[in-house]
């Protein structure tokens, strides 16, 4: 079957890899030359586990290539994936779905045979409807169905999430036989996993991968919040956590309490899901409350930070462990380093970081920082040492080495990857989340 994949970015690369690695004939199209260009060469432009090995594997055998040409890559195809970027419209917080709008309208101009167009990228509710009709307004005479199928990759575990998923959720409308066929053929390949494929209408679909975003961040801040409220009452989250996670109504992941969430999706997806309600005098007020408690919750950790080193930061140096929004990745996007970084600074910290894949993508978005080649590198003179992101890296911090090069031995673990004794028997003082310490 051959698949054209409408962007090129986190999603559309990996998701073209994986199709391409079950057999299908894959061709990736993005209209950044440079990006094209440098995946011809087998350079990523994203830092992901696993994927420079299958990019490398799945263009020898000639099942996956790139272009910048939409016509070519378009003739002829079965499925066609828009997977282009959904940002936050700058102003309102609504989806920016104009990337969409112009693929739809690029697509239909080349479309030949019947087609299956599938919105890849997370939308609003209504859009695949949006979608069709456009499609039909420039080209009447096309045989084509719109179809929803929504992504759920975590970064740092892309790969694993496409190719064993909990599920695989479709959404039809126009044309739903054919187009529930061609789908069905698109994901035979993981029925030996036993995946379940989950069909639905188009709207439901899109709806549910907005709604599944929102209860994650839900559950993220819920820990959190009693995160607060342990440190208050001497009580310790990580056993909270535990305690309720063994319900199996609720589940032990997204139970880890730290600096808040990040990333390309759970910041965009909660607020575009907040602005749909809205527009539709549907209120979602628990979102909304989770949108506004991790934005505050980010922010305050700087400020936990602050006052663990004595309240006063000015003109003392923080080293800072770990700058993108969660390990194994190196993306940047609404990261909580971010904000902690801003809070040191205006306080007058001097800031140095250090991150494993992110520091060409912090250097973008964070001015000010020193950036340093190594953990002990940064804490070198320090006041304070922060993890803000778990890399596995940190796990196994050298005190012994971090003592005699810091000027202050202080590690606020916003993770909670240490326990106290194995950090304070080094001389060490020790703060972290939510917990007796």
């Amino acid at each position: 079957m051959k698949i054209t994949m409408i962007g090129a970015g986190y999603v559309g690369l990996v998701s073209g890899v994986c199709f391409a690695d079950f057999g299908h004939d894959v061709v990736c199209l993005d209209k950044d030359e440079g990006k094209i260009a440098a995946l011809e060469k087998g350079q990523i432009p994203i830092f992901e586990p696993g994927l420079d090995q299958l990019v490398a594997h799945n263009v020898a055998s000639g099942r996956l290539t790139f272009t910048t040409d939409l016509t070519s890559a378009v003739a002829g195809s079965d499925v066609i994936f828009i997977a282009v970027g959904t940002p936050s419209r700058r102003g309102d917080g609504h989806a920016d779905l104009s990337y969409v709008y112009a693929a739809a309208r690029e697509i239909a101009a080349n479309l030949s045979g019947f087609t299956v167009v599938v919105t890849k990228s997370t939308v609003p509710v209504g859009t695949g409807d949006e979608v069709e009709r456009i499609i039909r307004e420039t080209n009447p005479e096309a045989d084509f169905a719109v179809v929803s199928n929504p992504e759920f990759l975590r970064e740092g575990a892309a790969i694993e999430d496409f190719k064993r998923p909990d599920r695989i959720v479709i959404g039809l409308d126009g044309n739903a036989d054919r187009a529930r066929e061609v789908m069905t053929e698109v994901y035979r390949p993981l029925y030996l996993n036993q995946a379940p494929l989950v069909f639905t209408t188009r709207r439901t679909s899109e709806l549910i991968k907005y709604a599944g975003n929102a209860f994650l961040a839900l559950k993220i801040t819920f820990i959190n919040e009693m995160a607060d409220l342990c440190e208050k009452v001497g009580a310790n989250v990580q056993d909270v956590a535990r305690g309720i996670g063994l319900d199996g109504r609720i589940g032990s992941k997204f139970l880890h309490a730290g600096p808040g969430y990040g990333g390309s999706c759970f910041p965009k997806d909660t607020l575009a899901l907040v602005k749909t309600a809205q527009d539709h005098d549907s209120p979602v007020r628990l979102v909304e409350t989770t949108v506004a408690v991790n934005d505050n919750r980010k922010r305050a950790m700087g400020r936990k930070v602050i006052a663990e080193a004595g309240g006063d930061v000015r003109g003392r140096k923080i080293a800072v462990l770990g700058l993108t929004f969660k390990p194994n990745t190196d993306d940047m996007r609404d990261s909580p380093a971010i904000a902690i970084v801003q809070t040191l600074q205006d306080a007058g910290a001097e800031v140095t970081g250090y991150d494993p894949e992110g520091m060409e993508n912090a250097r973008k978005v964070i001015d000010g920082m020193t950036y340093a080649k190594d953990p002990y590198e940064a804490a070198a003179r320090a006041d304070a040492l922060v993890i803000v992101t778990e890399w596995n890296e940190f796990r196994a911090l050298d005190f012994g080495r971090l003592k005699a090069t810091m000027k202050t031995p202080l590690l606020v673990d916003l993770r909670n990857i240490y326990r106290k004794d194995e950090v304070t028997r080094h001389g060490f003082s020790y703060a972290s989340v939510g917990r007796p310490d």
